[in-house]
């Protein structure tokens, strides 16, 4: 697609006019650098001035960068004038918690928050220094706030930052409360950041309160009390908080729950902005996890465990030494990727989710348990075999921690990008750090029975089935191939899928860009992602386990699912 004419007399009067409002002398000295290398520079600066960055899915996240289509002073001071005049406009009484991690501007972001909503009139309590996003999650409900801001942005690469809302009771209701928020809110806010005047005359105050660590403390004593007191505690953990905040929280809470403390990636234990020792500070990327697998072969650890950068995500890693065929169903790489060295493997979101499910019913915990439209359907057959209810719901946190509408409460619920929520009273979003806990809890009772957590996978294959996940990701330069893929699927919905017919295909416009086709045995969601230019089919393939030999279903499964990935790629013609 041939790029748009850049009208620089335009372009050039928008970026005059944002320097004379930018309180940030930095970025304006930046943005003068940039008008200074015109004509040259025009595609640069258009980019700059494409728009404002929305506020999406949890809220605003994007690069650090002088101009409205960046995340800088000026589109912080923005963003919290009109949560705070929002706020204000719903009548929500209470503090702003506000929390944030150690990248780059976090903690300028942070007290420049405080300071429009002290100087709004509205009590401001800052954290006492960078923390996990769960911690703030936490913060919110403990504080009875009437909403939180996280400053973070979690696993993006390290020139990126980003600004997470949450609400507290009063405006996000029982289920809501303390989540990240949902329409109508998000529209409400982006409208009131929309109608905020020149930032020369957002009132601004004194930086808030800092609270002091018995708030950290408390997050620990509760996330510690959310395993049995009572339970096996031999484990020895290899852990990496990927150069991000969750080292001292985690090993706090390994310590207080009666566990050793996890031998920890050393060049990988302290925040560090840059993140020098991986290409993307996530997880699930190639390569991410190598020092923390090395570790673990070194010191012979049972189980690894890796926290994104802001720990709500929790990545989960065991020896695996058998070959390829007799690996669990969910736990083939994604494409272009490698095998972890040392005979170690990264388990899938779907394994560790199910896991962490089985293990609290098996510990009696009744209640919703709930996943997303986009995971592995084997949580909805555990939950039909035990009697409990279940619900789906759309991709993210904040429709998981609502989900049944509170037809039953909310125990367990979990996304198959390593989220995973094992106590909602606590946090009410995704916590890596007590979903490390229980699941340490698991190894260790697992253990203390000469087993491991593939066994436990082995036996909830046998008993349900193999349930084969993959998903075909496609990037793309023009947003145009995802739209006109999506109305191709639209316009000739497949009738069969593997030569099964099609007992279900929904479209779930317009709440949401969605095609969910289903078999008997298959299941498809296409949709386009809400963070990248991507277009995303997550597949499943469900295979029956004959006279116990989980490895031959295995193997039959990931068959179907190569040959089901082939034909999805064929009707979006990609």
């Amino acid at each position: 697609m041939a790029a748009e004419p850049i009208d620089l007399d335009d372009i050039r009067d928008r970026a005059l006019r944002w320097l004379d409002d930018d309180p940030d002398p930095a970025t304006r000295e930046e943005l003068r650098a940039v008008l200074d290398r015109l004509p040259a520079s025009a595609p640069e600066l258009a980019d700059r001035f494409a728009g404002p960055l929305t506020f999406g899915t949890a809220g605003l996240r994007g690069p650090l960068r002088a101009g409205p289509n960046g995340m800088n002073l000026a589109v912080v001071s923005q963003a919290a004038a009109g949560l705070v005049g929002w706020l204000a406009a719903q009548g929500a009484t209470g503090p702003l918690v506000i929390g944030y991690d150690a990248r780059h501007g976090s903690r300028e972001f942070a007290e420049r928050t405080a300071q429009v909503a002290t100087g709004a009139g509205r009590p401001a309590l800052l954290l006492p220094r960078p923390l996990p996003t769960p911690v703030l999650a936490y913060a919110v409900r403990q504080l009875d706030g009437a909403a939180g801001v996280m400053v973070t942005a979690s696993h993006n690469p390290p020139q990126d930052n980003g600004y997470k809302v949450y609400l507290g009771a009063r405006l996000g209701g029982e289920l809501g409360a303390g989540a990240q928020i949902v329409p109508p809110a998000d529209a409400g806010i982006e409208a009131a950041i929309r109608a905020v005047g020149p930032l020369a005359q957002v009132p601004l105050g004194p930086a808030g309160q800092v609270l002091g660590d018995d708030l950290v403390a408390s997050y620990v004593d509760r996330a510690a009390a959310v395993i049995d007191p009572a339970g096996p505690r031999d484990l020895k953990v290899a852990y990496t908080p990927l150069h991000g905040v969750g080292a001292a929280v985690l090993t706090a809470a390994f310590a207080h729950a009666g566990f050793g403390v996890p031998g920890v990636v050393p060049e990988q234990a302290e925040p560090d902005p840059d993140f020098p020792t991986v290409s993307f500070p996530n997880p699930e990327e190639p390569g991410a996890v190598d020092r923390l697998v090395a570790l673990a072969e070194r010191t012979g650890a049972d189980v690894a465990i890796a926290n994104d950068p802001d720990a709500d995500r929790c990545a989960v890693a065991v020896r695996d030494g058998g070959p390829a065929s007799a690996r669990s169903e969910l736990a083939s790489p994604p494409a272009g990727s490698e095998e972890p060295r040392g005979g170690w493997r990264m388990l899938r979101g779907d394994e560790v989710g199910v896991l962490l499910a089985d293990h609290l019913m098996r510990r009696g915990v009744r209640g919703l348990y709930a996943t997303t439209i986009v995971s592995s359907s084997l949580l909805r057959a555990m939950c039909a075999a035990r009697g409990l209810p279940y619900d789906e719901t759309l991709t993210g946190f904040k429709w998981i921690v609502r989900a049944g509408g509170g037809s039953a409460p909310l125990v367990y619920g979990y996304e198959e990008a390593l989220g995973y929520c094992v106590a909602p009273e606590h946090v009410r979003d995704k916590d890596g750090i007590t979903a490390a806990l229980t699941i340490a809890e698991l190894a260790a009772g697992l253990k203390a029975e000469g087993r491991t957590l593939t066994d436990r996978l082995d036996e909830l294959a046998a008993e349900f089935g193999v349930h084969h996940t993959d998903q075909l990701s496609v990037r793309v330069d023009d947003l145009r191939v995802i739209a006109d893929a999506m109305a191709r699927v639209r316009a000739a919905t497949p009738t069969t899928l593997l030569g099964h017919p099609v007992t279900e295909a929904r479209d779930l416009l317009p709440e949401a860009d969605v095609v969910i086709l289903r078999t008997d045995t298959a299941r498809v969601v296409i949709r386009p992602s809400g963070t990248e230019p991507k277009l995303k089919a997550y597949l499943e393939v469900v295979e029956p386990v004959a006279d116990g030999d989980v490895p031959a279903a295995r193997t039959r499964a990931a068959t179907a699912t190569a040959a089901l990935r082939t034909e999805i790629a064929t009707t979006l013609n990609l």
